[in-house]
């Protein structure tokens, strides 16, 4: 697909913008911290990134952290440094009760010119309301927008939220114009959205073109434009940075990491952790004690050291040390099942190659799981071609790497989404009754410590499943030409080019 336009009134705003750049040095800060102090430089960004779209783009689903690091969509919110709700398309907004909030929002425009309205926010997040499957961010949540005077929009939750603000700065709750709901099926973010970038061509899975929207409410972006090719191959991201022939490239594996020059190796903490998920529904996982065999069967260490070559943590839980709180309140998790043997069960073991210390992870389980006397049978796709699978329980076990705060910022979102009983992306295939009711409890639970506390013995009750065994805390490593400044890294792996990120 292909889209390209400019209104008459974008190209006065930027004229503009222009004359005014040397008054206005220093005054706009982007919202993933970039000043675009100095005025837009006019360089394109050349970016290789490890996921092609997986579902035509849909803000819904896993494009959703795509259109959200490459700077095209936005939410009412954003996450700020310390995982605090801070301003984003709204500029302000105050709890009225339990269970309403109202925000005002700024003025701003989406990317076919229109203006952002309270019914156009109203309405993109009921949309959000009726998807399907949900966008994790609503996972458990009922919620009601209606727009509220000439700025304001009044959300109503059926049941008290505290950390609503949190949530809607989810990639998936992304504000999109009205026409991009205008045909059937998941609403599409090509000259919708309101971020400093605008899509205006999509080839496939093989790249895309991304043109400086000069209506950005925060200011012009210093790159005019970004040039995105879309590698699975990690050692090919790598070579690319090594060469010159990209300027960004993420994900780049640990095993290459060596290689790069120490100037253009970026590496930050993630919440981002690699686990190993047992199908609790059918197949010999359905039995506890299996699971069991399977867990004690696994050693992280002997992954963090050998596979990870140390950019990594052993997994100590579902949330690592980049959630700093969560290790001085992790609970032992209790009424594990005992270990049974094996005894030559035969299983499918799943995992995918567009991170690619994933298939090393998979050989060195698959490695463990048959000296503890399991048959394995190992396959390896692109992630693509493996999520519906996946999600529809196909596998006996399945190998992924999950930011474990990038739905909500809040600990308890992923909880909900991937261990409950009608979680969107439960990949355990998890029913069970006393892990529903921890995760209740701490859905409902207010105040920051309390809800900490409350999400870790939501922790315990899954762990104490064997549902999923954790495996490594992964650290982002990002390969980033020393021509260019301003990459956004964040441990929540929502934002990688922002207003600021210029060559």
């Amino acid at each position: 697909m292909q889209v390209r336009h400019q209104s008459i009134k974008s190209r006065l705003r930027f004229l503009t913008a222009l004359a005014l750049a040397p008054c206005l040095a220093g005054c706009f800060v982007s919202p993933g911290g970039g000043s675009s102090e100095g005025g837009p430089s006019g360089s394109r960004l050349r970016v290789a990134l490890a996921f092609p779209p997986a579902e035509n783009l849909s803000p819904y689903g896993a494009d959703a952290t795509l259109l959200s690091r490459l700077g095209v969509t936005e939410g009412l919110t954003a996450l700020d440094a310390n995982g605090a709700a801070a301003p984003a398309l709204a500029r302000s907004w105050r709890r009225e009760d339990d269970r309403t909030w109202r925000f005002t929002l700024r003025e701003a425009t989406f990317q076919d010119g229109t203006d952002v309205t309270p019914a156009a926010v109203a309405a993109a997040l009921t949309h959000a309301t009726k998807a399907e499957p949900e966008p994790a961010a609503l996972a458990g949540v009922t919620l009601d927008a209606k727009a509220d005077g000439e700025r304001g929009i009044r959300i109503t939750t059926q049941k008290p939220d505290p950390v609503l603000p949190m949530r809607l700065a989810g990639p998936s709750l992304a504000i999109l114009a009205p026409k991009a709901y205008e045909k059937k099926g998941n609403p599409t973010p090509v000259g919708t959205a309101t971020g400093p970038f605008e899509i205006t061509e999509v080839n496939g899975g093989g790249s895309a073109t991304l043109d400086r929207y000069d209506d950005y409410w925060d200011g012009l972006a210093h790159a005019t434009g970004i040039d995105v090719r879309f590698v699975k191959d990690g050692t090919a991201r790598a070579n690319a940075v090594r060469t010159g022939d990209v300027d960004i490239a993420e994900a780049i594996p640990v095993a290459q990491a060596a290689a790069l020059d120490q100037e253009t190796l970026k590496e930050a903490g993630t919440t981002r952790t690699t686990s190993l998920q047992l199908n609790t529904e059918s197949g010999p996982f359905e039995d506890p004690q299996l699971r069991a065999a399977a867990r004690t069967a696994i050693a992280p260490s002997v992954l963090v050291k050998g596979v990870f070559e140390g950019y990594a943590d052993p997994g100590a839980g579902l949330f690592g040390p980049a959630v700093t709180w969560a290790e001085s309140k992790r609970v032992t998790p209790a009424g594990r099942a005992e270990p049974a043997r094996p005894d030559g069960t035969s299983i499918t073991l799943a995992t995918y190659d567009n991170r690619p210390e994933l298939p090393e992870v998979a050989q060195v389980v698959q490695q463990q799981l048959r000296k503890a006397r399991f048959t394995v049978k190992l396959e390896v796709r692109e992630y693509s071609r493996l999520e519906s699978d996946a999600l529809a329980g196909q596998f006996d076990a399945f190998i992924g790497a999950r930011n474990s705060l990038l739905d909500t910022g809040d600990p308890v979102g992923v909880l909900g989404s991937d261990y409950t009983c009608d979680g969107g992306y439960n990949l355990a295939r998890l029913c069970d009754e006393k892990t529903d009711r921890a995760v209740a409890e701490a859905v409902g639970t207010d105040g920051t410590g309390e809800r900490q506390d409350a999400a870790m013995a939501a922790e315990a009750a899954i762990l104490g499943t064997d549902a999923v065994v954790p495996l490594a805390h992964q650290r982002i490593i990002v390969g980033v030409s020393t021509k260019v400044r301003g990459v956004l890294l964040d441990p929540y792996e929502r934002t990688l080019v922002g207003t600021g990120t210029r060559r």
